[in-house]
């Protein structure tokens, strides 16, 4: 994607409608690059306003992803869930793709009591005849099953990192809240933050630097995970050592913000890595050559 953009997990809060053309031309006008479209509850728009959504990001060039529906476990015990799951990714796919998004997010699995590489074989055999659906549609999205927040749940930067290697169509999309929580308080610190990124070069090679999708926020966990997200400024997450960390490895893709106050932390996020751009450029400018 050539540069590490942001923005906002939906419409921002400053936008005086609440339309997704609308939540597009604000993100411009904020100076923010990407917004994800939150079809977490389901999908349910039409081609032609699908046709919109991708006129007004290719307008104002902003950079458009989509979450797929929260209720998707492709390891239930139930057929039907497993079902839907496989109907709602194809849908956040389908329609995504008409609306000008690349990337699908969504949480794949749980691991109920089964072990974690059963979950891994399920999910994967699901993924395979996905993408497969896909592209003989002529469909080029990514999907992007997300490291998540509970340990109860299919999604550790191992796991979607062997995922990414063994199908095409694959890519991870890494939220560093959700290892955050997952961790219980750990995964905070720049080595720590560094760690994840070199496991994803070693993994899957220096391009998937290249083409990050990433979610961030504060966030509230117990000893179980995830609880809530939070405002950056509210929680513990160490944002500024990770701004620097993507900084140092120049990475390229999407931010999305998914804190509370959306745009406001989006904006801090931007803030501080044109900084240590800015820092950067000025000690190579100084630097004898």
């Amino acid at each position: 994607m050539g540069k590490l953009r942001f923005g906002t997990a939906g419409i921002p809060h400053s936008t005086p409608q609440r339309h997704s053309t609308d939540g597009i031309a604000q993100i411009r006008a904020l100076g923010l690059d990407c917004m994800e479209l939150p079809w977490v509850q389901k999908v349910s728009i039409g081609e032609a306003r699908a046709a919109e959504i991708k006129a007004a990001a290719q307008k104002h060039e902003v950079v458009l992803s989509v979450h797929a529906p929260y209720y998707i476990n492709f390891n239930s015990r139930q057929a039907k869930i497993v079902k839907a799951s496989r109907e709602r990714v194809l849908a956040a796919a389908r329609k995504g793709w008409l609306a000008g998004a690349r990337n699908i997010v969504f949480h794949a699995a749980f691991y109920h009591d089964d072990p974690p590489e059963t979950v891994y074989e399920r999910v994967k055999e699901h993924m395979i005849e996905i993408v497969a659906i896909l592209r003989e549609e002529g469909n080029e999205v990514m999907l992007r099953p997300e490291t998540t927040g509970k340990p109860s749940q299919f999604g550790t930067v191992e796991e979607l990192i062997a995922l990414s290697r063994e199908v095409p169509g694959v890519l991870p999309c890494v939220d560093f809240a959700h290892l955050h929580a997952r961790a219980g308080g750990g995964c905070n610190s720049m080595d720590d933050f560094a760690h994840i990124l070199r496991l994803i070069e070693k993994g899957l090679g220096h391009q998937a630097l290249d083409d990050m999708h990433i979610h961030v926020s504060g966030i509230e966990y117990t000893d179980k995970g995830e609880r809530e997200h939070l405002n950056l400024a509210t929680a513990d997450l160490r944002y500024q050592e990770l701004v620097q960390v993507w900084r140092a490895f120049d990475l390229g893709g999407a931010v999305i913000c998914e804190s509370p106050n959306l745009e406001e932390d989006a904006l801090i996020l931007q803030a501080l890595y044109r900084q240590a751009e800015s820092s950067e450029a000025a000690v190579k400018q100084r630097s004898p050559r």
